[in-house]
């Protein structure tokens, strides 16, 4: 993920038409995280004598360039986060816009509760959804500052 976000540049494009754009529903967010979304977990070597470690939450949606109004809308809904531009570099790869929420208040404060809310559909993704909130109530609790599991 760090090279990626090396990689991305945060930008401010208008839609086609100029004007605004209808907004999505909650179940379109959904339905678009199930299909393009990730929950991720970065968990980084540990730091201190108790053998915690660093612990980076972060909710992702990717699509391709023309779609980055898509995200702007799911943005709006998650109200948090932010949209960049992520140039890619590699042969037969289209240009594509991320949604990145990172910061952790965001992710226990809105992106779960969101998600409890408007339940994922498929079965990946609410596996890998309930793992993320497992990891996501340890680092709330700060058991990832010690050694312990």
């Amino acid at each position: 993920m760090r090279s990626q976000l090396r990689h991305s540049t945060h930008q401010t494009v208008k839609s086609l038409s100029g004007g605004r754009t209808k907004p999505v529903s909650p179940d379109y967010v959904v339905g678009l995280t199930d299909g393009e979304g990730c929950f991720y977990v970065l968990v980084k070597p540990p730091y201190n004598q108790k053998g915690g470690a660093i612990v980076q939450l972060s909710f992702l949606i990717k699509v391709k360039e023309e779609d980055k109004i898509i995200l702007d809308k799911a943005r709006e809904v998650l109200n948090c986060g932010s949209v960049y531009f992520q140039k890619e570099k590699r042969l037969n790869h289209a240009q594509c816009y991320r949604y990145t929420v990172n910061s952790h208040r965001d992710i226990l404060e809105k992106i779960i509760p969101f998600f409890n809310r408007y339940p994922l559909q498929s079965i990946s993704k609410q596996r890998n959804f309930s793992i993320f909130c497992e990891i996501a109530k340890f680092v709330r609790n700060g058991d990832h500052h010690t050694g312990e599991e």
